[in-house]
């Protein structure tokens, strides 16, 4: 029988694109103060009949600065949002990829609509102006594996190329998808993440239709209001997260700063509703403990809590009783807050994002708040952070992304120790 040698996994780079700021610096320095990205649609012009005319939108990217210009015409924007974040993850972790094997470099990169914007308007071309008028780059534009092809190729990664498709716990997905390829020695570095690009007509118009929606639209920043009583759905959003992971032993050769370590990674389905979470959040729960013991830790060493809290009433009560469940009493000495409260929901990009987020929140010691938290609904008696960031030392983190279909992921990040 083989025996598996289980390798130590690394976070060395760090980048993201998001509607409070397009790089890491300046994401972070938003969710810390608090600063809301959401606000009235630019992107199209939501008539009086629309119930929601707000969202998270990217602003003032400049994409031709960061990638080559000529290419950003063949991707749909979910793509350029994550170039532009596998740009500055790459170059913050310093890797030279064009240094040793290419076939140990890999790519996990997702998304959980992919190229909606592309198949929009390619569609209404159809139909206006006939099949011939129709680009030939509308499939490979529109492809949900697109960006995992275009960062594989722009980066000359020639190791595992995969792409991720579980709604809003595709990114987190991914980064365990690379997790468990370094681990296992397939890999010794891997750009893994999520992007989304869906603040489109059609989208808004069929979330808004299932009621997911909040529709607070005389007050856009105040609408993502995870665990208040007042919540009324969440707020869709776009961008990006990319981070590098990388085998220990292969940063430490190369010398490179190390943000913190990927302990552990857990996964369950639901098997309850295409939409709804199950009542009790059980899924979450386990993929929470799958993660712990992955990690060989007891929950009484998890300081932190980067919550899925999407501001959906169903959701953040299934994650509250997960948690509360899991944890017992320890559960009233950690912390947990959604940086969603800020950011909205970016969908398929959400796990990575809030991935980021987690990390810096180890390496900086300070926990981003959840804002517009004014009346804590009944039963939510945790610090959730409430509406001011809190300095704290945290050497364990828990980030949870949870996807439509029932998909549940948990990820444990911790301080790095040497």
């Amino acid at each position: 029988m083989r025996t598996i040698t289980l390798r130590r996994v690394v976070i060395t780079g760090l980048g993201a694109v998001t509607d409070v700021g397009n790089t890491v610096p300046e994401f972070w320095k938003s969710l810390i103060e608090g600063r809301s990205g959401i606000g009235p649609i630019t992107s199209f012009t939501p008539t009086p009949e629309w119930t929601v005319n707000f969202a998270g939108e990217v602003r003032n990217l400049n994409p031709e600065k960061r990638i080559d210009p000529k290419s950003i015409s063949r991707m749909d924007r979910f793509s350029v949002f994550g170039m532009c974040a596998a740009e500055e993850a790459v170059a913050d972790s310093g890797l030279d990829f064009s240094e040793g094997d290419p076939y140990r470099y890999g790519v996990a990169i997702g998304s959980g609509i992919g190229g909606i914007d592309t198949i929009e308007v390619g569609l209404r071309k159809l139909i206006e102006k006939g099949p011939r008028t129709v680009s030939p780059f509308v499939v490979p534009k529109l492809m949900v594996n697109a960006l995992a092809g275009n960062v594989s190729i722009r980066f000359g990664l020639r190791g595992a190329n995969i792409a991720t498709a579980t709604a809003c716990a595709t990114g987190s997905h991914a980064i365990g998808a690379a997790f468990h390829m370094i681990q296992r020695g397939d890999a010794d570095a891997v750009v893994a993440g999520g992007s989304e690009g869906a603040v489109t007509p059609l989208c808004v118009g069929s979330f808004a239709a299932m009621k997911a929606l909040s529709t607070r639209n005389d007050a856009p920043s105040k609408a993502s209001r995870p665990f208040d009583r007042d919540r009324d759905g969440f707020v869709l959003a776009e961008g990006a997260g990319i981070v590098v992971l990388e085998e220990l032993e292969h940063a430490r050769r190369r010398g490179a700063r190390i943000y913190a370590e990927l302990l552990g990674f857990g996964v369950t389905g639901d098997a309850f509703h295409i939409a709804a979470p199950d009542d009790e959040g059980r899924g979450a729960r386990r993929a929470m403990e799958n993660a712990l013991r992955d990690a060989e830790l007891d929950p009484t060493a998890v300081g932190y809590i980067n919550a899925h809290g999407t501001s959906t009433p169903l959701g953040d009560k299934a994650e509250v009783h997960a948690v509360k469940g899991l944890f017992g009493a320890h559960a009233s000495r950690l912390a947990m807050s959604s940086t969603k409260s800020v950011t909205g929901h970016t969908l398929g990009g959400a796990g990575a994002i809030e991935a980021v987020a987690t990390i810096k929140a180890i390496v900086d010691g300070v926990l981003p708040p959840t804002i517009n938290l004014d009346h804590p609904d009944e039963g939510f008696d945790l610090n959730f952070v409430a509406n001011a960031a809190q300095e704290t030392k945290v050497d364990v983190a828990i980030n949870n992304s949870f996807g439509f279909g029932g998909h549940n992921t948990s990820m444990v990040l911790g301080r790095f120790r040497g």
